[in-house]
Formats: C-alpha cells, structure tokens, sequence
C-alpha cells in the first residue's frame, strides 16, 4: 500500500463508529473509543539467520517514516509517547485502558496526534524478535494515561 492509502485507511477509521465490545480480526482490533490496523508487514524472521532482519527494519522504517510524515502534514507535529512506563504500570498491576494496554504490548512508543475529538497513532509493533514487524495505526478518542 501507499503512504496515501495509508492516510485514506486513517480517514476511514476516524469516521467509523466504535463498537461496544471489543472486536478483533486478523489485522485489526476495536473496541469502546479505539480502532487499530495493520498497514503493513514484514515477513516474520523464524528461520532467519539475521540478514533479512535489517533489510525487514529499513523497508517498515521508510514505511513509517512516510506515514508520520502524511500525517504531520494534515495534523502538525506530533508527540513522540513513550509507552514503556506504561507496559511497567501493566505489570505491576494497574489496570490500563484500551487501546493503550495493547499498544504498550507491542510497541516501545507512538506518534501521537491529535485530530478534533480523536487521538492519532502510528507505530511499529513487534511482540517478540521471530515474528514480523508491523506498520499499525488507530484512532481513539481515549486519552493516553
């Protein structure tokens, strides 16, 4: 896909209702105030000898680059959120809210704008080092704990 049917699938999220429960697909997850997509994905790194690991981090690093770019050009600069903090709070006990507890699942951190009554995200998740990197965006109108 292209940075531009990045920002459309962006678009399309903002404009969609939320659902009451959580809902989860391949690809994609929603819940109470939150949508989250895969835009784009690496192959996973299983049998991998490490060489295809940094061509994988360059491809889905452009590809970031890109679509925090698209959407600092429709919405301004963007915070840089950490979500390590978060993911310790989590393991400690408290109980964070959708999306952010999935977010610091799978992400070190998040360009986060804000657009009207929604926040904006773009990250990179990866849950452990065999499998892929992922392109991922949401909308959500929760606000970051």
């Amino acid at each position: 896909m292209t940075t531009a049917e990045h920002l459309d699938t962006i678009d399309r999220l903002r404009a969609k209702e939320f659902p009451s429960e959580p809902v989860r697909t391949v690809g994609s997850s929603s819940g109470p105030g939150f949508h989250l997509v895969r835009l784009a994905r690496t192959r996973d790194f299983w049998e991998d000898d490490g060489s295809g690991r940094v061509e994988a981090v360059d491809q889905i690093g452009a590809e970031y680059e890109a679509l925090a770019q698209g959407v600092t050009d429709r919405w301004g600069h963007p915070q840089i959120f950490s979500l390590g903090t978060l993911r310790d709070r989590g393991f400690a006990g408290e109980d964070i809210p959708a999306p952010w507890d999935e977010l610091s699942d799978s992400a070190d951190h998040v360009h986060l704008w804000r657009a009207g009554a929604h926040w904006l995200v773009a990250y990179v998740a990866q849950w452990n080092e065999e499998e892929p990197y992922l392109l991922m965006a949401g909308v959500t109108v929760v606000d970051p704990p």
